[in-house]
């Protein structure tokens, strides 16, 4: 169940994706769904896009 303020998303993935993302979650003591988050984060940070935790309030008020 998505915490309170957070979108669920349904996500269909390549098992052999979901596979290496499992293994870099546990490398990095996160879960599989924190791990695409943080990636996700990193993709838009290289992009020159941050999201600021205001930016995330203003957006769950939506």
């Amino acid at each position: 169940m998505a915490s309170p303020g957070k979108k669920s998303y349904p996500l269909r993935i390549d098992p052999a994706l979901w596979e290496q993302l499992q293994r870099l979650a546990a490398n990095d003591l996160r879960s599989v769904n924190a791990e695409i988050e943080f990636l996700l984060r990193e993709a838009l940070a290289r992009r020159g896009i941050r999201i600021t935790p205001q930016q995330e309030q203003e957006q769950d008020g939506q």
